[in-house]
């Protein structure tokens, strides 16, 4: 199945991370120049240097790796003799960040660096990148083709950072045979919290001893799924405008939303139509292949891997991300990673290089060519206008409720996401209140108002490593 690269990125050492901030940075705003003096250079830079190398640092594993490097074969046969790419894969997301702060001080940073969702905040600060706006509008260029969806999360004050790239969102996921079989329609698949506990009901299988064979829901208690359901509520997930209009000092955890979740969710699991599952994502995963839970929540990268798993047992639709409430408004926020242009260290023809080889990677042949190898949500909007693009959808029809899901959702700061220096912190203490609260029996909110205390401390410590 897909990878889980996301999902370890929650480990993160807060004090390496602040260290390593405190070392390159001294910002104090948010949406100053991440650049550090270093101004995208024109395309004249490269003239009469010869063929540039660059290093580009990545964590694509399995056919993400197989595209990646497919995709740099073509754009090294395109600029023979004017710059090569060079593919070095660093492991997870985790490491390949972890890599380059020790390389930040060490002077041996990569020309391109791949960046998890939830490091943003972290590369922004580090003041060691040439932000993509900066290139764009020294070529004249404008962001139109980017989905705004997708290219809000990584921009602060309207300016683009760093260039999207492998780009998710979740979905609902629904075994389509075992709707039918229940007498409801797939095609009008559950909206709320309330009508998945409706269908659930009548999802559920037990056997003659009374043992559930079919749970009607199951998902992990994972903490990127918290933070969707705060922007479908168009709710911000951290203060300061989610982040965006000063450096976050708190994540709003102990909500009315999120205790209104976390008790129904026990009441499903009390009520036997919902399984115990842990924030491990690839075990409810692997219980909805099986045919074990009728409902799951999921990214749009597992796609590939449930159609792929289920074939010859199930069919499989989809549905958009759930409501807590009839009347939340928002959407759900992209996941994924993002490409940004080192510029540290760096002289203006490897600054240039780097900047072409992520035009490339953005525009919409590569991007078509990335979203049917992979099953990422493409940032082109005419990738999806492309006959290969278009071939792949009709062979999927489940993807194109992600399609219509991001089109309709609207852009603003909740459902941009939360930037916050100790995210990964924040992800990891949000899934330790879902389990306290589903699995141990915590009361909901006691057990998110502890967690978001304990935050409180991680949260002022990056703050003040990038203020000193």
């Amino acid at each position: 199945m897909r990878t889980t690269l996301r999902r370890i990125a929650v480990g993160l050492s807060l004090a390496a991370l602040t260290a390593t901030a405190a070392a390159c940075s001294s910002a104090t705003a948010d949406s100053s120049d991440a650049s550090s003096g270093t101004d995208a250079p024109a395309a004249s830079a490269l003239d009469g240097k010869g063929e540039v190398s660059i290093d580009f640092w990545h964590a694509m594993t399995g056919k993400n790796g197989e595209a990646l490097t497919q995709l740099a074969d073509q754009f090294n046969a395109k600029n023979k003799g004017r710059v090569k790419v060079n593919l070095q894969f660093k492991n997870t997301y985790d490491d390949t960040l972890s890599a380059y702060k020790a390389a930040l001080n060490s002077g041996q940073a990569p020309d391109v660096v791949q960046v998890y969702d939830i490091g943003t905040r972290f590369m922004i600060d580090s003041k060691s990148t040439v932000p993509v706006q900066s290139f764009v509008d020294a070529d004249k260029t404008t962001t139109a083709d980017i989905q705004p969806n997708i290219a809000g999360y990584y921009s602060v004050d309207n300016k683009l950072y760093s260039m999207p790239f492998n780009t998710s969102m979740p979905l609902l996921y629904l075994n389509k045979t075992a709707f039918t079989k229940a007498g409801l329609d797939p095609a009008n698949p559950p909206k709320t919290l309330d009508e998945i506990t409706e269908a659930a009901r009548k999802l559920t299988v037990k056997d003659a001893n009374g043992r559930v064979t079919q749970y009607g829901f199951g998902a992990a208690l994972y903490g990127w799924f918290l933070e969707q359901w705060t922007a479908v509520g168009n709710q911000e997930y951290c203060d300061q405008g989610n982040g965006r209009d000063g450096r976050g000092t708190t994540v709003k955890l102990a909500t009315d939303d999120h205790v209104k979740l976390l008790a129904w969710w026990k009441k499903m699991v009390d009520e036997g139509l919902a399984p115990k599952l842990d924030s491990n994502t690839t075990t409810a995963d692997n219980a909805f292949t099986a045919g074990t839970i009728a409902m799951t929540l999921e990214s749009t990268g597992s796609l590939s891997g449930f159609l792929k798993s289920s074939e010859g047992k199930f069919d499989i639709a989809t549905g958009n991300y759930p409501k807590i409430n009839t009347t939340d408004a928002g959407g759900p926020i992209i996941g994924g990673a993002s490409l940004w242009v080192v510029g540290k260290g760096k002289d203006d023809a490897h600054k240039r290089a780097s900047w072409e080889f992520v035009k490339f990677l953005s525009d919409k042949d590569s991007q078509a060519t990335w979203h049917t190898s992979t099953g990422y949500f493409p940032i082109s909007k005419g990738a999806l206008e492309t006959e290969v693009d278009k071939q792949w959808v009709a062979q999927r029809p489940q993807f194109q409720t992600a399609i219509t899901q991001l089109q309709n959702t609207p852009l603003s700061k909740a459902t941009q996401g939360c930037l916050l220096g100790a995210m990964p912190q924040a992800r990891k203490a949000a899934e330790q209140a879902m389990q306290a609260a589903v699995l141990s029996g915590t009361e909901p909110r006691a057990a998110l108002e502890q967690q978001q205390e304990a935050l409180a401390g991680p949260v002022k410590d990056y703050n003040q490593s990038v203020t000193n």
